[in-house]
């Protein structure tokens, strides 16, 4: 069963910078799609960004573009999320998501906390 360790998460002032990483052990990230999710307080849970299992396609909600990068390097087992000029509309908690198969369902992170607040 795949476990996942979630870091980087913090406090920040706004226009600061944070590197989430999502480092998994018990199953072979190379062969997944994933993705980093959100959810603020009161709000629904939502997709930040998503990476193809090669990295070659890159997806990001529109209030990310241009500030936010989704990462993984495969040898390592880890994804991450490279995060430039927050705004406390980006407090949320963040979880690392493994994308469903044919052969297996999706799985989460445990949740890093990230509040940007001056």
């Amino acid at each position: 069963q795949v476990q996942f360790v979630e870091s980087g998460g913090g406090l920040v002032h706004p226009g600061g910078s944070l590197t989430l990483s999502c480092a998994a052990s018990g199953s072979r990230l190379a062969i997944y799609d994933m993705g980093w999710y959100r959810q603020a307080p009161g709000k629904q849970r939502e997709l930040v960004a998503r990476i193809s299992t090669a990295g070659s396609t890159t997806n990001y909600v529109d209030s990310v573009k241009g500030r936010f990068t989704i990462a993984r390097d495969n040898a390592k087992n880890t994804m991450y999320l490279q995060m430039n000029s927050l705004n406390p509309e980006d407090t949320a908690v963040y979880y690392c998501h493994r994308a469903a198969t044919a052969f297996q369902g999706d799985a989460w992170g445990q949740g890093t906390q990230v509040t940007v607040s001056s």
